[in-house]
């Protein structure tokens, strides 16, 4: 039995300024099902998902919300 690869998703997020806002959107997008890696480029927004399965856009948009953000 073959592995299926990682998903890789990246998500543009408005309102982080700083590590801290990093942290806390990484922190809550984390505990997403099938979410292995998370990475946070705060210049630009962007939020890098990697998971073990494709993930439902609502899911990452529910977790940025309770970290305090907003998908674009």
């Amino acid at each position: 039995m073959t592995q299926q690869p990682d998903t890789v998703a990246t998500y543009a997020v408005t309102g982080m300024t700083c590590g801290h806002c990093a942290a806390s959107v990484s922190e809550e997008v984390r505990t997403i099902s099938g979410v292995t890696d998370v990475s946070v480029d705060v210049p630009t927004g962007a939020v890098t998902v990697t998971s073990s399965q494709p993930l439902e856009r609502d899911a990452v948009q529910a977790a940025v919300e309770e970290a305090g953000y907003q998908l674009a």
